[in-house]
């Protein structure tokens, strides 16, 4: 019996230690600021952009290995905005350390753009079409 409590014990000890979040790789840090960037962009209308999906996907793919990767964490960071929005989303695509990443740029791009909104237009704007992800129209 001593044993057998001892066990339980020992289970409870290791089952309640918070769980470590994930850390996303350089490579996805990397993608998915640029991604968050592109989607601020569009999110404050700047003028003469648009979204590039397949360029975005070839961006991913260069950086993570392949194009599968790139839409895990295009699905990623959607379920991560879904989240955010108190939308249904695939809990299987949501990872944590993707949203608090992108919360981040977020926050940090769109600050940006709100202060400055010309200048961070083009500046974030143009980067993101020399990435792949937005294009000119």
């Amino acid at each position: 019996m001593k044993f057998k409590l001892s066990v339980v014990a020992t289970l409870a000890m290791i089952a309640s230690r918070p769980v470590q979040a994930a850390v996303l790789s350089d490579a996805e840090a990397t993608f998915l600021e640029q991604l968050v960037t592109a989607s601020v962009v569009l999110e404050q209308r700047c003028v003469g952009f648009e979204a590039d999906g397949a360029g975005g996907v070839q961006l991913g793919a260069r950086l993570l290995g392949g194009p599968n990767a790139a839409m895990a964490m295009i699905d990623a960071y959607s379920a991560a905005i879904k989240a955010h929005n108190g939308e249904s989303y695939d809990p299987r695509k949501f990872r944590p350390e993707v949203s608090d990443a992108a919360s981040k740029t977020f926050k940090r791009v769109r600050t940006d753009l709100i202060r400055s909104p010309k200048r961070a237009c083009a500046d974030y704007g143009d980067s993101s079409v020399d990435r792949g992800l937005l294009r000119r129209y």
